[in-house]
């Protein structure tokens, strides 16, 4: 009998995933739903994080083992200072170059968000001082753009490459993310829309490109979202909580959301905004918050391991970006029976259908005020897309299947 668990085991594929980190976020939210998707009875899983570290760490499923940092990938986690000071001075003059050729090379295309461009440099200058990964896989899989580790420094029967963003609203260097993608057998894409903007900028790739959703369990949603309190709000008669969950970076709007948050109290609607998340601009978006006076009705939270217990507690959910990929908490909130707010970004529509599931309009201030008002003062259309998005099953745990068949080596 043991000799024949063991003859079962060496028939099972090896998987290997790869990641920077379990940090707060809609990607790695969609990777630990990966996670506990898969048939470990099935496969051989290894998870290799470039640094341990994220406040999702906990929640890795039993299953996946997880492979020990490697020290020189743990670079892309930290400022060039603390690269040096850990001794790794070829990565260090490689990122110094990469960032300010991003600079440049945005600086010449007139780029409002170059921040691609120094990741895609940084990458394809770093990679030749980072070390090759020791083990063989049947398949490899890069859950996080750039994709240049699976791509040059695992040996795999098959790699497979994760799309999370919208090519229409970002600018890379396409010389560097065609070379990228060559070294990559199959492109997930997680919506159709995210799917045609990346085929637009590289059509020869289409036969090697399929759509796989993020995958997303209903009951975990739900379990979450009982687990406490939020103690942050106070829900108070008359006065409408909004929620929005998202990274403070550009693409997510919030500096827009704030200008909105400003004319609505200006038109005399009692409204607290909660938002949950951190980035890059969070001086800036709190420097905006007091330049405006809305201290008091727009709160940035921080990082939140659970968010859930927030999206349960708010009367409307918002997504004020100016572009998503696939917005994981567009849905976690539809799950939870909430109304939705969303703007009307690129893949807006692949996310739910105005006046139904939930209510889109337009991008910017006013977009936003326009749509917070009407939804505000109208408790019918509030009841309909709440009845609506209670009565629909957002689960795709099937998603999993189309993983499985690509798997197939």
């Amino acid at each position: 009998m043991k000799y024949r668990e063991k003859e079962v085991l060496k028939m099972k594929k090896k998987i290997l995933i790869t990641s920077f980190d379990l940090a707060i976020g809609g990607v790695e939210r969609s990777l630990i739903g990966l996670l506990n998707q898969i048939d470990y009875t099935k496969y051989d899983v290894d998870l290799l994080l470039f640094k341990h570290e994220g406040e999702f760490l906990s929640y890795i499923p039993e299953g996946p083992i997880l492979l020990p940092e490697e020290p020189s990938y743990t670079t892309f986690r930290k400022s060039i200072y603390q690269i040096l000071k850990d001794g790794f001075y070829p990565i260090a003059i490689s990122r110094v170059i990469a960032k300010y050729s991003g600079l440049v090379h945005g600086k010449v295309k007139k780029v409002e968000e170059p921040g691609y461009l120094s990741i895609q440099y940084g990458w394809e200058l770093s990679t030749r001082h980072l070390p090759k990964l020791n083990r063989e896989y049947d398949v490899a899989i890069g859950f996080l753009w750039p994709h240049h580790f699976i791509g040059d420094k695992v040996k795999a029967k098959k790699k497979i490459g994760w799309i999370h963003t919208d090519y229409s609203n970002i600018y890379v260097n396409k010389k560097i993310e065609k070379k990228m993608w060559g070294k990559i057998d199959e492109i997930v894409v997680v919506s159709e829309e995210c799917s045609q903007t990346f085929l637009d900028n590289f059509p020869d790739f289409k036969e090697k490109t399929t759509v796989i959703e993020n995958i997303l369990s209903p009951d975990f949603v739900r379990e979450q979202a009982r687990a406490e309190i939020p103690k942050e709000i106070t829900k108070l008669s008359g006065k409408t909580i909004l929620v929005t969950v998202g990274r403070l970076t550009h693409a997510k709007g919030l500096d827009e959301a704030v200008r909105a948050c400003k004319e609505l109290l200006m038109e005399g609607f009692d409204i607290e905004w909660y938002v949950i998340g951190y980035g890059p601009l969070e001086n800036e978006l709190r420097n905006l918050i007091k330049e405006l006076g809305v201290d008091k009705h727009f709160i940035l939270l921080g990082k939140k391991t659970n968010p859930y217990p927030y999206i349960e507690a708010c009367d409307i959910y918002v997504q004020p970006s100016r572009y998503e990929g696939k917005a994981v908490t567009i849905r976690e909130a539809q799950v939870l029976g909430k109304p939705v707010v969303i703007t009307n970004f690129p893949t807006a529509k692949s996310q739910a259908v105005s006046g139904v599931d939930a209510l889109i309009t337009e991008c910017g201030k006013d977009g936003i005020v326009r749509g917070l008002r009407k939804i505000i003062k109208n408790e019918e259309l509030q009841k309909t897309l709440i009845s609506n998005v209670l009565s629909r099953d957002y689960g795709n745990e099937n998603e999993i299947d189309k993983i499985y068949r690509l798997f197939e080596v």
